[in-house]
């Protein structure tokens, strides 16, 4: 069987260029601090430059630590306190919505120790997870980050008793719409600078402490996961456990650690199950504003490919 090439290359080549993204900009109670586009100029930030767009493959790679390129500090230092309500702008690589909707959004911070994080490298940093969201508590069986693909921020709440000092935040989104094959997860990990204020003493523990790359592994339960789009299987958060000393809820409304039990299994509950398949391509929504008419009105919803090239194929001559 032969197809046209003109009519599969841009199918392909469409699938393959929208599936990445960025943190663009980060909102630190009210006040904006934006961030560069990745291999772009390098203006003034505390948004640590990434090299592409494009996901951190395996769990292996060292770009797992901040993104490609990204052990480079960037130039600013933002300010927050304990309780700082932090909100994380993705953006598609090519100015649309970010695409994805599946899988978890984790955040973990580092101590940059005696000096400001503009001049700490990051591949010394030892992590401690603060934050994962997952799947919504509202039954749907639809996964938070679905909020980030309609255009809303990633919101974290810094928790209330964070002893001061410097730090690194490392925001990520795992993509897992290819995760039911073993190394399909896509990882976007996002570094910002910042000093901490305030009189508060909580810490974590040595032993709540990983490095990256080293907390994940390929196969681990929620990186490698068959079940994914089994709204009824429930959800195994990858990584540590969130820091014990947290106990602040969520800006998202939910306890922090969204279902995860203190022993770090990090499951959470299963929602009333739904029948949620993969198409395997991206989903891509217009860029709107947050003030815009409900996200359901601008959402762009490609077809699966399979029916894409059946109607493509249907207006074109077929040779065997």
């Amino acid at each position: 069987m032969k197809f046209a090439p003109s009519i599969l290359f841009p199918v392909a080549f469409a699938a393959s260029t929208l599936a990445h993204g960025f943190v663009s900009q980060i909102t630190v109670d009210g006040k904006v601090f934006k961030g560069n586009v990745p291999n772009g100029k390098e203006d003034p930030s505390i948004i640590r430059l990434i090299s592409t767009t494009s996901p951190v493959k395996k769990t292996s790679n060292p770009d797992l630590n901040c993104g490609a390129g990204a052990p480079h500090p960037a130039a600013d230092i933002g300010n927050a306190m304990p309780g700082s309500k932090l909100e994380f702008t993705w953006d598609a690589g090519n100015g649309e919505n970010w695409p994805h909707n599946t899988g978890p959004l984790m955040t973990y911070m580092a101590s940059c120790g005696s000096t400001t994080c503009d001049k700490f490298d990051s591949t010394q940093a030892k992590w401690f997870k603060i934050d994962q969201q997952g799947r919504k508590d509202d039954g749907s069986g639809d996964w938070i980050q679905a909020d980030v693909m309609a255009g809303q921020p990633a919101r974290v709440t810094l928790p209330a008793n964070l002893a001061s000092g410097n730090y690194l935040i490392r925001h990520e989104i795992i993509a897992l719409h290819l995760a039911t094959s073993l190394g399909g997860a896509e990882f976007y990990p996002s570094c910002s600078q910042f000093t901490v204020g305030g009189s508060q003493t909580g810490a974590p523990t040595g032993k709540e402490l990983v490095s990256f790359p080293g907390a994940y592994n390929d196969n681990d339960p929620g990186i490698f996961d068959p079940q994914v789009f089994n709204a009824g299987a429930g959800y195994t958060f990858p990584g540590p456990p969130i820091a014990a000393f947290i106990s602040a809820p969520s800006s998202s409304g939910v306890s922090p650690t969204n279902g995860a039990s203190a022993s770090g299994t990090a499951t959470t509950g299963a929602p009333t199950p739904t029948s949620t398949k993969s198409t395997g391509t991206c989903k891509l929504r217009r860029k709107v504003s947050s003030s815009s008419a409900a996200p359901a009105a601008s959402t762009i919803r490609p077809r699966h490919l399979s029916r894409i090239m059946r109607g493509l194929l249907a207006h074109h001559t077929v040779s065997f």
